[in-house]
């Protein structure tokens, strides 16, 4: 698993301070604008993505200096504003947003990036089964109706801090392989949402108790994230636009959470397709 860009005291302390100031995604059109800016930018991690969306709302691309130069032959402009994202080498990394690049002219289907290569298919439904065990997560497919699409639940609690928690996924066979595919992410996220409580070696944070509406809310949106992101459109988009319709707020929703576990369930899954960076200078180089 990728290692976890925001848990640190530092980047929640962060985050809220952005959202409280910035009075962001308090209303239900807000959030589900945000949803929709993390599922286009797929070559950042989710939280990674939010970061941009709060710094410059309608970015339509980034990339690292790096990635401008490499994969595109492009560079930043003089002058240009970097943006800021969390990285597994250090604090901060810079990015840059398509308009403040110049070069050659993009690839006509470089904006669509974000969807993945390949259906989710069967065979990809079935590789994610060694991903779940590495992790202690037990893959038992069940024969329901089709109102009955899965759940996931603590099997045996580790006794000791050698030890990991063992899980088990139940997924109706039933369903077709992109209907699994969103069941797999919902109820992933609720693992690392921490509705199952903390696990240590998962790193699933200890969350304060909640109502079921609040954790199905939470989980669906990280569904939707995970599977839109991997070129799926599930049924979370028409059940959040009905939700946020109504009854979105920051107290109902903890955002910081929703893309921490996105990453988490994509990274875990082998979804994660990021942009690329320099190798950090050693210190005194």
């Amino acid at each position: 698993m990728q290692p976890d860009l925001v848990e640190t005291q530092a980047a929640r302390s962060l985050l809220d301070e952005l959202l409280s100031d910035s009075k962001l995604y308090t209303q239900r059109k807000e959030y589900k604008e945000l949803l929709d800016f993390v599922v286009r930018l797929r070559n950042f991690a989710p939280f990674n993505a939010m970061l941009l969306q709060i710094q410059k709302p309608g970015l339509s691309y980034a990339a690292s200096g790096y990635d401008w130069q490499e994969r595109f032959g492009r560079r930043p402009k003089p002058g240009a504003r970097p943006l800021l994202i969390l990285w597994p080498f250090g604090p901060v990394v810079t990015v840059y947003d398509v308009q403040d690049t110049e070069g050659p002219a993009l690839p006509d289907d470089v904006m669509a990036t974000f969807i993945a290569k390949g259906a989710i298919d069967a065979g990809r439904v079935s590789s994610f089964l060694r991903l779940l065990g590495k992790k202690h997560i037990d893959w038992v497919t069940v024969d329901t109706g089709d109102l009955s699409a899965g759940s996931i639940r603590l099997q045996k609690r580790a006794s000791s801090d050698k030890e990991a928690h063992v899980y088990q996924l139940r997924i109706n066979r039933n369903h077709e392989p992109a209907t699994q595919f969103t069941t797999i992410a919902h109820e992933l996220a609720h693992l690392f949402l921490g509705h199952l409580g903390p696990d240590r070696k998962l790193n699933v944070p200890e969350r304060p108790s909640m109502g079921k509406t609040q954790q199905e809310i939470e989980a669906e949106s990280v569904a939707f994230l995970v599977a839109a992101r991997n070129g799926v459109k599930s049924k979370s988009d028409r059940y959040l636009s009905d939700y946020v319709t109504q009854h979105t707020t920051v107290e109902h929703i903890d955002i910081y959470q929703v893309m921490r576990a996105a990453g988490q369930v994509e990274s875990l899954l082998g979804l994660s397709a990021h942009s690329t960076y320099k190798k950090p200078r050693a210190r005194g180089l």
